[in-house]
């Protein structure tokens, strides 16, 4: 399968219901108000993705990502992630 790059794209008020975007590489990307219904954001690098706002996303489909180091995320699921997986906010190593 092909790597799926996809870095600062704005997905604002995206239809991502049931979207596979496992192991995509979603540094930068804006999500306000796409709704995130069923997606799979398994291995998903999340850096510096804005979130806000985004709809029917869940802990469980965030807490799969790679990283969401930087990324801007709603307050109410910010919290829950930062004490149930804090290192998804640790700064990612660099890939050679």
């Amino acid at each position: 399968m092909k790597e799926l790059i996809l870095k600062r794209l704005i997905f604002e008020g995206a239809y991502l219901s049931d979207v596979h975007l496992e192991e995509a590489h979603l540094e930068g990307a804006n999500f306000g108000l796409a709704n995130f219904d069923g997606a799979s954001l398994e291995g998903a690098d999340l850096e510096g993705a804005d979130l806000e706002g985004a709809k029917n996303l869940t802990v469980d489909q965030l807490s799969e990502a790679k990283t969401l180091y930087n990324a801007k995320i709603d307050n109410e699921l910010l919290v829950q992630l930062k004490e149930k997986y804090p290192a998804l906010f640790d700064k990612p190593d660099d890939e050679p």
